[in-house]
């Protein structure tokens, strides 16, 4: 089932954290241990590769950890709140695979609508991007369509002749309500049979963004 997901995106630059974001991430995503400290990565690596791998055991779980444990302190030294593998069964007996992420980026613009502005403005200038307005539950924000098709040489590809596969990738822009701040929201796949589903699923994401910390609506329930 799906599950509501607190994230508290670390400051550009190593400031003060920013306001608390929450939104909820559907079933079939698997979370990456991203943790300020080694001793909390392992912890959570542990967790991750049981769960990714539910069928293995400890043959499988023990090399995997720290694999995971190590992705997670470069995805986390580089600016990600949350960072997750997206792992779906097909009618077809098969598997389709996303990567999920989000992260915050500082901006000098502290009004919503401004900055969405500008970002559909910067975004719209380059006509492989498909920008678009939107506006959601927690207020405006900008989505960023693309699809590339990457080529891969005979010396790499499977059967030693040169190949190429599509890709694509929903990025979407929310500005922060409350401080100078954009949360950015990607989903990068392969899989693109299954394109409509992962836009609806982004879609659905989205639909869950508050910028409220949790923790008032809780003192505010308990308050006579």
């Amino acid at each position: 089932m799906a599950t509501p997901t607190d994230v508290i995106p670390p400051a550009p630059g190593g400031g003060a954290p920013l306001p608390p974001m929450t939104f909820t991430a559907p079933e079939g995503f698997f979370a990456l241990p991203l943790a300020g400290t080694a001793e909390e990565r392992a912890a959570l690596a542990d967790t991750f590769v049981r769960e990714l791998y539910s069928r293995g055991d400890e043959s499988i779980w023990t090399p995997a950890a720290p694999y995971y444990a190590a992705i997670a302190e470069y995805l986390a030294q580089s600016g990600l709140a949350y960072s997750a593998m997206g792992l779906f069964s097909t009618d077809e007996g098969g598997v389709a695979q996303c990567a999920f992420t989000v992260a915050a980026v500082e901006t000098d613009q502290p009004d919503p609508d401004i900055a969405a502005q500008g970002i559909l403005s910067a975004l719209g200038h380059d006509p492989l991007n498909d920008a678009r307005w939107m506006d959601l539950p927690c207020g405006p924000a900008v989505s960023c369509v693309t699809l590339r098709e990457i080529r891969l040489g005979p010396d790499v590809s499977a059967t030693g002749e040169e190949a190429g596969f599509r890709t694509g990738q929903i990025q979407v822009h929310v500005p922060f309500p409350n401080g100078p701040y954009t949360a950015v929201f990607t989903l990068f796949t392969a899989s693109l049979d299954y394109w409509g589903e992962f836009c609806d699923m982004v879609v659905a994401i989205l639909g869950t963004v508050s910028f409220t910390d949790p923790m008032d609506a809780t003192r505010s329930a308990s308050s006579p």
